[in-house]
């Protein structure tokens, strides 16, 4: 991002969220940040611990690259020059156990840290200007008495204060935005608002404009088979996104819909004649089944409505294979790379 016209380029500051110790967090972590060239496109804050991270590297064969002190140290003033800084929260876990108290405690305060020093000025020390979370454990949260919160998102909506936000699905191949999220599939349609579908179109809309999209071509999902056959399979889609397309029209946006969700993400593939830019899926699987078939190692997480950007892998904490140097660390690249891209001061609205 640029400091102004006529001004020399600044790097931005970006935490990044170890995520569950137990898992794959670690080693994506260290892989991604591994390469100088994604090092060289920000200033990093692992929020994290140094026993984890340690044998992520030994086991990957990568030197340590980061500058290590106490997490809430007073040092962190002479230390943010350093192009990687890791903030040791301390504390030794085994990998590939699955969930455990202990750390879902641990990631989710290096969550709610990394959230507390996006809401800082920039000017402070401790500030970032960009979230990037390595994959937790919903069940890990919920033994450490989290349960309230699902997951990254609805944490970092809360405590942001954001007023509506969405989940997008970014990468090289398919481009997609839920309306609806970690919902119970049976509750899906007692969920689903024209407010809550109009807020995915408009914030996709602007989210796509970041990216590079002038004027994106939205296509939004019906929820029922065949978009319910003009009403024959269901109601919802002349109850509810009809509407939701037609205000959004009528705020000036290419949306069209309700398609047929067997058909429209072959449209939107990224590719030379593609009708679309964007697709907005009406529940999680909907739109999340063809994001994984199509880009497993390269999708990104992305939430819209924050007052800071926030990125993270398509993928989950895979205990199974944690400690074992066997993780793919491409989405994650891919989500700082992303991150880097967008990110800008903080208190500057993603969309």
């Amino acid at each position: 991002m640029d400091s102004g016209p006529g001004t020399t380029p600044t790097k931005p500051t970006i935490a990044i969220t170890m995520g569950d110790p137990g898992g794959i967090g670690p080693e994506v972590v260290v892989k991604a940040l591994g390469s100088p060239g994604v090092r060289g496109r920000a200033t990093y804050r692992i929020f994290g611990s140094a026993d984890a991270l340690h044998e992520a590297a030994q086991e990957a064969g990568i030197d340590p690259f980061w500058w290590r002190i106490e997490q809430g140290s007073d040092l962190i003033e002479t230390c943010r020059v350093h192009d990687v800084l890791l903030l040791d929260y301390g504390g030794r876990f085994q990998s590939g156990l699955g969930p455990t108290r202990a750390g879902g405690e641990a990631s989710f305060r290096y969550v709610t840290d990394a959230i507390a020093a996006a809401a800082l000025p920039p000017g402070d020390a401790r500030s970032v200007g960009a979230i990037v979370t390595a994959p937790i454990s919903k069940r890990a949260w919920s033994l450490a008495g989290k349960g309230r919160y699902p997951g990254h998102t609805d944490l970092l909506a809360s405590r942001l204060g954001a007023k509506r936000w969405a989940m997008m699905f970014d990468s090289p191949v398919l481009r997609v935005v839920l309306a609806t999220a970690h919902v119970a599939l049976m509750d899906v349609r007692n969920v689903l608002t024209i407010g809550r579908i109009f807020d995915a179109i408009d914030l996709g809309h602007e989210a796509c404009r970041r990216l590079g999209v002038p004027r994106p071509r939205i296509a939004v999902c019906g929820l029922n088979p065949h978009a319910s056959e003009e009403g024959l399979l269901g109601d919802e889609e002349e109850r509810l996104i009809a509407p939701a397309i037609d205000l959004a029209r009528n705020a000036g946006l290419d949306a069209s819909g309700p398609h047929p969700a067997d058909t429209v993400f072959a449209k939107a593939r990224r590719a030379p004649g593609s009708k679309f830019d964007m697709v907005v899926a009406m529940y999680h699987d909907q739109g999340l089944i063809p994001v994984k078939l199509l880009a497993w190692e390269s999708a990104v997480n992305v939430t819209l409505g924050l007052p800071v950007i926030r990125t993270s892998p398509d993928h989950g904490t895979a205990f199974d294979i944690a400690g074992q140097n066997r993780a793919d660390a491409r989405s994650m690249t891919a989500a700082i790379e992303l991150v880097a891209r967008m990110a800008q001061p903080v208190g500057s609205a993603l969309v």
